[in-house]
């Protein structure tokens, strides 16, 4: 648009007087509504549970993008790498978090102020005859924050937001240890049917021995039929070991996000690595855990939120003002000088209301005193888990020592029955019900092997996997 200097000036004069005044209007300009603490929750000093626990060497604390890694399999490893792409659960926390940068962005949009144009053009007909007119203007309003009404909104998603980037991670730490108790699940599935097939083998063998001593008029037949039955009852557990596996490999395709028809994890010998884990003070649950730093957020933003409440009792203050002309032509309208402009601030308050100024407030202190109640739980709940993962984990240790010794005893005893019956010293109803102690001795093996695997897993989970609060700092999506 072409203004000359002289429309120009007494449109800015007045201006700059406002832009002044609303200027000074600002800087004594307060927040209203209670300024955010965080709430007091007492964490304890130390774990119950974790006395006399065996702290991972100085140095290795866990990692937010490796903790897995400690497991030392590059199958898991690479498993939760196509996890955190192609998983569709985190996708979704994700979407959710780029929506609440979304809204942050448009709540800090309304410290800015709104220009807007128009241009029409019309042809008519009057009693002076048939004539066009071009009408153009530009506006521009803009709110005053004088009782801090659209500081304390923006607070309050700038905290939505930071608690949906928590989120994002709580999603993603669960995902994952989903993923690496399925995957050890299935490895510790894969070395019970390698038992049972052993165990079949040693069956076999004795089906035979039975039917030859049989045969040879120095067994009874109810040993080869007792051999038999106890090598169709292997075979049949071996056969049903299959549908868990088949279940677990099936998960997991679902989380790494692919058709588990075109998924599929080879059998081979698994050893077993468990890692130390550093348990800390339970105060660090406050920073480590997204879940925990997430219910914090959101007592931050309902805090926020009090104050966009309280500040409908104070006027609002908006400053506006438009510039235009009209003329026949497009022509002359961009050659002209201004016809006309207005500008000037407008104050607006709402004087009765029956009640709902008021219900707000009561209502925005109701919600925020539910996430004070929310997010204390949330700590709560995270420090029985790690209190119940260690005592858990402790336990599980000093079982499986003692089950070891039971197993070697087991192994032992089956050894010299086996020998005594070669011996024909005793009958062979006393060499299987040695075999059948032997095999559930090394089925409980087992058993606490993989126990100890998935509770050192939500061990680390419990413990936040290694996030830390100071990566709400970033701007990049998690």
């Amino acid at each position: 648009m072409k203004m000359t200097r002289n429309a120009v000036q007494p449109f800015f004069r007045p201006f700059r007087l406002t832009a002044a005044t609303a200027a000074l209007l600002l800087l004594a300009a307060c927040a209203v509504g209670p300024d955010y603490v965080v709430p007091q929750q007492d964490t304890g000093g130390s774990f119950k549970s974790a006395q006399g626990w065996v702290q991972a060497r100085p140095g290795e604390p866990l990692a937010s993008d490796s903790w897995w890694q400690r497991y030392q399999d590059p199958l898991l490893n690479q498993l939760i790498g196509q996890l955190n792409v192609s998983n569709q659960t985190l996708a979704q926390a994700v979407a959710r978090y780029d929506q609440a940068v979304a809204t942050a962005a448009q709540s800090r949009s309304s410290f800015f102020p709104t220009v807007g144009f128009s241009l029409s053009g019309d042809r008519a007909k009057t009693a002076s005859g048939i004539g066009n007119s071009v009408n153009g203007s530009a506006s521009l309003q803009w709110e005053a924050d004088l009782w801090g009404k659209l500081r304390r909104q923006y607070e309050s998603s700038r905290s939505d937001e930071q608690a949906s980037r928590a989120d994002v991670a709580a999603a993603r730490l669960s995902m994952q240890s989903t993923l690496a108790q399925q995957y050890f699940a299935l490895r510790m599935l894969d070395e019970r049917k390698r038992l049972l097939l052993a165990n079949v083998r040693a069956y076999e063998r004795s089906v035979q021995i039975n039917q030859n001593r049989y045969e040879q008029g120095v067994a009874a037949r109810a040993d080869v039929v007792s051999a038999q039955a106890q090598l169709e009852s292997a075979r049949a557990s071996a056969i049903a070991i299959e549908a868990d596996r088949n279940t677990a490999e099936h998960a997991i395709a679902v989380l790494i996000g692919q058709p588990p028809a075109a998924f599929a994890i080879q059998d081979r010998p698994y050893e077993v690595t468990f890692p130390s884990i550093p348990v800390g003070m339970p105060s660090t649950l406050l920073l480590r855990r997204p879940d925990i730093v997430a219910a914090e957020r959101r007592v931050a933003a309902a805090n926020a939120q009090i104050g966009v409440a309280q500040a409908a009792w104070f006027p609002d203050l908006t400053l506006g003002g438009s510039i235009g002309n009209t003329t026949a032509t497009l022509a002359q309208w961009l050659a002209s000088p201004l016809q006309f402009w207005s500008l000037g601030p407008s104050l607006a308050m709402t004087l009765l209301d029956g009640g709902a100024r008021a219900g707000a407030v009561d209502a925005s202190r109701a919600s925020y005193r539910a996430e004070v109640a929310t997010y204390r739980q949330t700590v709560l709940t995270g420090l029985q888990e790690v209190e119940d993962a260690i005592s858990t984990l402790r336990v599980l240790e000093r079982q499986q020592a003692a089950q070891m010794r039971a197993l070697t005893a087991a192994r032992q005893s089956l050894a010299i029955t086996q020998n005594q019956y070669l011996a024909g010293l005793v009958d062979y109803l006393s060499v299987a019900q040695v075999q059948s102690n032997a095999y559930s001795a090394e089925q409980t093996a087992l058993q606490l092997e993989s126990q100890r695997l998935q509770a050192s897993v939500q061990l680390i989970a419990a413990l936040g996997g290694g996030w830390d609060k100071q990566a709400l700092q970033g701007s990049a999506a998690p």
